[in-house]
């Protein structure tokens, strides 16, 4: 299955531990397609942050169970893909 370009990135995880990742170590945070691969999801951002990316660890987030107004029902499951970009190079996320 071909996914679009910019489909595959989702979203920017914009949390305390990828905030810090990002200014110490140069890894980013994304939301992914849960379809994508490592190398779709290292040309995707390349493509559209015009950044090198020197290597991409992915991980599936399980959905949870939760429940509103007594009624139980599960979260949706999501992949998570933290980038490491080439040394120097950052992305600008907050615009």
């Amino acid at each position: 299955m071909k996914i679009h370009l910019y489909d595959i990135i989702r979203e920017p995880m914009i949390t305390e531990k990828a905030a810090k990742d990002a200014e110490n170590l140069a890894k980013y945070a994304f939301r992914v397609h849960p379809e994508a691969n490592k190398k779709s999801i290292k040309a995707a951002v390349e493509k559209i942050f015009n950044v090198h990316v020197i290597k991409v660890n992915t991980s599936c987030q399980a959905g949870k169970w939760r429940r509103v107004r007594f009624q139980p029902g599960k979260t949706a499951q999501w992949k998570k893909a933290i980038v490491t970009l080439k040394k120097g190079e950052t992305i600008d996320i907050t615009a």
